[in-house]
């Protein structure tokens, strides 16, 4: 389930204001030049602030999420008709063929059931071609980063054009198990309005992703250090095999026919769109047989 922060068109619309870090995006931006990804989905996208980039550059994106708000946003922006804006998440994907598939922003804490997340590696494995990557970036459990989420630690205010002074801060809520749920609130100084967005986050530990890459027969090619935030996350990256392993899971048929019936009766709905369909169905066919959403900074 998306944020509140992101289900809420007033709060969706002045987010990238409010955490305007993103060196965080680093390790993907480095992922698609390393491997030279011509095509990359961007799961849990938000207001597009990731997506924007390669996009900016040539490739081919599409950006997923389960909220519309953030989505809209993302539209209006300079640039925004060069992606294929998507409302859903990894499990409920149309037919795509990427080179890269990423999520950004710790987003993937945010899939917090073992099933769902399950679910949501088994609908990006799909739509990666044979030796794409999935890179994601969880937190460390270890460095107990919500003891930090309090007023005193995290208050600010930020000055928005057409919003004016906005007071923010996170306060801790609860902590059971590897579940972590904060709450952030926003006040409006131009009227006084106050908004609330509660998260709840799943700290996974290294061993448990791993594993679950592995029961999708995905590689894990690499484990690295967040550059900007070196020692406070996990930075992994994983491959799909060239070739399918006995008993990996299966992987659905990308078929020309398919893509032509779903443009057919579905249409584009922009000419960003259009492209990425063209595109996408020259991609490499891989052989027969991603709720979430604001992170907290740290």
């Amino acid at each position: 389930m998306a944020d509140e922060c992101f289900r809420r068109p007033g709060l969706a619309a002045v987010y990238d204001r409010l955490g305007p870090d993103r060196r965080g995006l680093d390790p993907c931006l480095r992922t698609a030049e390393e491997t030279g990804a011509r095509h990359v989905l961007d799961i849990g996208c938000g207001t597009g602030v990731f997506a924007l980039l390669p996009a900016g550059g040539g490739i081919e994106v599409a950006g997923v999420d389960p909220a519309r708000a953030p989505l809209d946003v993302a539209r209006g922006k300079p640039g925004g008709e060069r992606v294929r804006w998507i409302h859903g998440d990894a499990t409920t994907l149309p037919p795509l063929t990427v080179d890269l598939a990423t999520i950004t922003g710790n987003a993937a804490q945010e899939i917090t059931g073992p099933e769902d997340w399950q679910r949501t590696l088994q609908g990006i494995r799909a739509a990666l071609r044979p030796g794409g990557r999935l890179v994601f970036e969880p937190r460390i459990p270890a460095r107990h980063v919500w003891e930090e989420w309090n007023r005193e630690a995290t208050y600010g205010v930020t000055e928005i054009a057409g919003a004016g002074a906005v007071e923010s801060w996170g306060d801790l809520l609860d902590v059971s198990g590897p579940l972590v749920t904060s709450r952030w609130t926003y006040v409006f100084a131009a009227d006084g309005q106050t908004l609330t967005s509660d998260s709840t986050l799943r700290f996974r530990e290294r061993q448990e992703d791993e594993a679950a890459l592995a029961a999708q027969a995905d590689v894990l090619e690499d484990v690295r250090d967040a550059p900007d935030r070196p020692g406070r996350e996990f930075v992994f990256v994983a491959r799909r095999p060239e070739t399918a392993r006995r008993g990996a899971p299966p992987t659905p048929r990308h078929m020309e026919a398919d893509r032509t019936i779903l443009a057919t009766k579905s249409g584009a709905t922009s000419a960003g769109e259009s492209a990425w369909k063209r595109s996408s169905c020259s991609c490499p066919v891989p052989p027969s047989g991603v709720r979430w959403r604001r992170a907290v900074p740290n």
